[in-house]
């Protein structure tokens, strides 16, 4: 007897639930039943969330105002109608119950992490079912031997590396806020130790995913976490940045690299935005091996010295850091502070103490809140794209020019050695015509560059707001191979609708 069957037997005394969760059972026969009281819209029915309640324990399932609200928005400005009930399911069981029931009766599922994206991908567009993964939150498995971990959805990349401490290893993909690691699969976050690193798409060797019928997958053969492959098609790839779209991903295998024998940090101040992207080409043209290198403009600068309490000069500024042994550090700092000063560099700050690089890179990854102070009582709205390198200095020159055109309150800041870099605009929500040039600077944005051949977005994913340039990047054939590749996975549309296509 399956799992439907031993709950229809429990609950034989509650005929409403017993027919819900058979119809789980038996999916495609009963589609469209018993999802929507009949007064709203969209509000789950009493039996409906009493399955809920049957499958993970009633003190893990929510219908209360407070909840839906808090997971029916992420830190973007998308606010859209929240969920009807949010669930947190202990085990990957339950997750697999929970996707059955759902898409037996056509409820829409939502996956959440931590809620820190910036492109409305957690939005309950239909209503539904958010399936809040947190509570699974274990470390399943740590293989120093092979530099791989096993983690649950609810682990964080600053829990895995506290627990990493004392194995001489470390996972470096590092987007700022402490988001959970299968939330940064789902998006294929990066951050700033990419251009050393990688991001997730680099770092991710297996996955498990609960598919929308309840069935698992594991996208590289159940236990697997080889380096490199030549059998078949890329399964864990097409998750990675899938934005829950597909799947619910209820475990990952992470790749784990060394930790660094010495590492070093500096900022450096220059006259001009173009300086100071040259110099980060420059760098990268003399094979200097960076972990890190960062670039805020002379507004972001303002606002991080004022947030962070630090003296830093008013100027566009690059944030570097690099790894390795003592003597090769060196050398590194040696070369990059000679071609820092052939563009006109000046005021530089060598951080070699854990505590001193720690604070640069604390008020670095606090730029958000930083920006958001420079306007009280504002929202803050962050776009994101990557270019060629090649293209980088003349995308963020006219991008610069743009924004001080445009009359908008707002800052860059970026990981420059990748081609990326990320735009924080501050905008009154109440302020329609505001809204509007918000909204169309960063489809300006994006537009540009697509024209240099770069992605309208580098970490932030499609979401709700970039439908239309995913569109525009991958072309009509693109868009066709994505709509039947969702389709053969989720027939119903119902894994987080209304995202991405």
């Amino acid at each position: 007897m399956g799992w439907c069957g031993h709950l229809v037997t429990h609950l034989s005394a509650h005929p409403a639930m017993a027919s819900l969760l058979r119809a789980a059972a038996t999916w495609g026969l009963f589609p469209w039943r018993g999802y929507c009281s009949r007064g709203t819209q969209g509000e789950l029915s009493k039996g409906f969330v009493e399955a809920l309640k049957a499958v993970v324990g009633s003190p893990h399932v929510s219908t209360a105002a407070a909840d839906r609200e808090q997971h029916g928005h992420d830190e973007s400005m998308h606010r859209c109608q929240p969920p009807g009930a949010v669930v947190w399911p202990q085990n990957v069981e339950q997750v697999s119950r929970l996707a059955a029931l759902c898409y037996s009766q056509g409820v829409p599922i939502i996956p959440f992490g931590t809620g820190t994206g910036l492109e409305g991908g957690v939005c309950a567009v239909q209503g539904g079912v958010c399936i809040n993964l947190t509570h699974m939150d274990r470390i399943l498995k740590l293989d120093p031997e092979d530099f791989c971990v096993v983690v649950e959805p609810g682990v964080t990349r600053k829990t895995l590396n506290t627990y990493l401490r004392d194995s001489g290893l470390w996972f470096p993909v590092d987007p700022g806020a402490d988001a959970s690691l299968c939330g940064m699969v789902a998006t294929a976050a990066s951050g700033t130790n990419a251009v050393r690193y990688g991001t997730m798409r680099d770092n991710v060797l297996n996955l498990e995913v609960v598919l929308p019928g309840g069935r698992l997958l594991h996208t590289a053969g159940a236990g697997r976490h080889f380096r490199k492959s030549a059998a078949g098609y890329n399964l864990t790839g097409l998750f990675v940045g899938s934005e829950g779209t597909l799947g619910l991903i209820t475990a990952a295998t992470l790749r784990l690299h060394p930790a660094p024998e010495a590492s070093v940090a500096a900022t450096c101040a220059f006259p001009s935005v173009q300086a100071a992207v040259d110099t980060t080409v420059h760098i990268l043209q003399a094979a200097l091996p960076l972990a890190r290198i960062e670039f805020l403009d002379e507004v972001m600068m303002d606002a991080c010295n004022r947030h962070s309490r630090l003296t830093c000069s008013v100027a566009p500024t690059l944030f570097l850091e690099f790894h390795g042994s003592e003597r090769a550090l060196a050398e590194q700092i040696e070369r990059a502070e000679e071609i820092s000063q052939h563009n006109g560099a000046s005021h530089f700050f060598w951080a070699k103490e854990a505590e001193e690089r720690s604070r640069l890179w604390a008020a670095r990854h606090n730029a958000w809140y930083a920006a958001l102070a420079l306007r009280p009582g504002c929202k803050g709205y962050s776009t994101d794209v990557c270019v060629p390198i090649s293209r980088l200095p003349e995308i963020l020159v006219q991008t610069k020019e743009d924004l001080k055109a445009s009359g908008l309150t707002g800052a860059i800041v970026g990981h420059v050695g990748d081609g990326n870099f990320h735009c924080i605009l501050l905008v009154d929500p109440e302020d329609a015509e505001e809204l509007r040039r918000v909204k169309a600077f960063g489809e300006h944005l994006g537009r540009r560059a697509l024209a240099l051949h770069g992605t309208c977005t580098g970490e932030h994913g499609i979401g709700l707001g970039k439908r239309q340039l995913l569109q525009e990047e991958v072309g009509a054939v693109g868009m066709e191979t994505m709509r039947q590749l969702k389709a053969t996975l989720d027939p119903r549309g119902l894994m987080n609708p209304g995202k991405v296509l």
